[in-house]
């Protein structure tokens, strides 16, 4: 009977493992953290919007309020030249205008002024 040698198969086989382990685990956990990292920056976002519109009341100073929103997130280490934060912010003020609109209209219909 004639011995034979399956170090190649096992190596072959470890090596295959580590294949599968590199192209779907890694990143499968990378996506994980972008996903729990831009989920941090829209709530940043939010956060920033939200307060520019507190703190700037004037109808007019859109651009002073995009600046406080990027300033801040900066403040927070994020690249604002991204042209996805830009959008991230601009889809922010369109829910704050959208739900704001829909309080004016709410309160008109209720023949209530604006509080």
């Amino acid at each position: 009977m004639e011995n034979i040698n399956i170090q190649p198969v096992l190596n072959a086989f470890i090596t295959l493992i580590a294949a599968v382990i590199t192209c779907v685990l890694v990143p499968y956990i990378k996506s994980k953290l972008t996903r729990q990292q831009q989920e941090k920056l829209l709530e940043w976002v939010r956060i920033a919007v939200s307060a520019a519109e507190q703190i700037f009341s004037q109808a007019k100073s859109g651009a002073e309020k995009k600046h406080y929103v990027q300033e801040f997130l900066v403040s927070k280490g994020y690249d604002v030249s991204k042209p996805e934060i830009d959008a991230m912010i601009e889809a922010a003020v369109s829910r704050i205008n959208g739900v704001e609109s829909v309080r004016i209209t709410h309160r008109a219909n209720l023949g209530m002024s604006r509080i």
